[in-house]
């Protein structure tokens, strides 16, 4: 498999999880260019997408690497960007879960200056992010359970237990890699941002 076509299983697989339609993504993530219907004929033939040519296959499936990661993300600043960065060198595709309002609430977190699909959005547009979805308010392994990544990413200061999310992951099937990444800035955060310029941020 080709990089183009690997860019192209990617964007089909991206397609599946967040309900886009696959040319939307492909323009969208410049996947294939002009090339893209002969590449999924090819991954069509090697059984890697099913015959639609719009439904990834099982053995397509375990033939990517993706990366699961997860956050707030209200303010993005230099820290979210390094970190997205290091997580999407570890796999294929970089999906992206984005809290609720309502667990942002129950983290007892300052409330967020942008709404949950308003900051999916915004994460959403980040060239190093391959899928954004707003994750589930109850119980976040049904999030993990759409993605099925083989590997989790961790920020410095996310409070998540390797073992537990491990644990977690081993009730729906799932073997994963937790990796937790390191910030250059630490001490970074857009509750920090958010203290130190007050009002005036909601001016900029």
């Amino acid at each position: 498999m080709d990089g183009i076509e690997k860019g192209v299983l990617a964007a089909v697989y991206v397609s599946g999880i967040t309900g886009r339609g696959l040319d939307a993504v492909l323009e969208e993530r410049r996947a294939g260019g002009g090339s893209a219907p002969r590449a999924l004929d090819a991954l069509a033939e090697a059984g890697l997408v099913e015959p639609d040519r719009r439904t990834i296959s099982r053995r397509g499936r375990e033939s990517l690497k993706v990366v699961l990661a997860g956050g707030v993300f209200d303010v993005i600043h230099p820290g979210h960007i390094h970190t997205l960065g290091e997580a999407r060198k570890l796999g294929d595709v970089l999906a992206v879960a984005i809290a609720t309002d309502r667990i942002v609430a129950k983290m007892k977190k300052p409330k967020p200056l942008h709404g949950q699909e308003q900051r999916r959005l915004l994460v959403e547009s980040l060239r190093l992010v391959d899928a954004a979805v707003v994750g589930d308010d109850s119980d976040i392994f049904r999030t993990v359970d759409l993605i099925r990544p083989q590997i989790i990413a961790l920020g410095y200061d996310q409070v998540h237990q390797e073992k537990a999310i491990i644990d977690g992951c081993k009730k729906i099937n799932l073997g994963v890699t937790v990796a937790r990444l390191q910030s250059p800035v630490p001490g970074m955060s857009s509750s920090a941002i958010k203290e130190e310029y007050g009002d005036g941020i909601h001016g900029t």
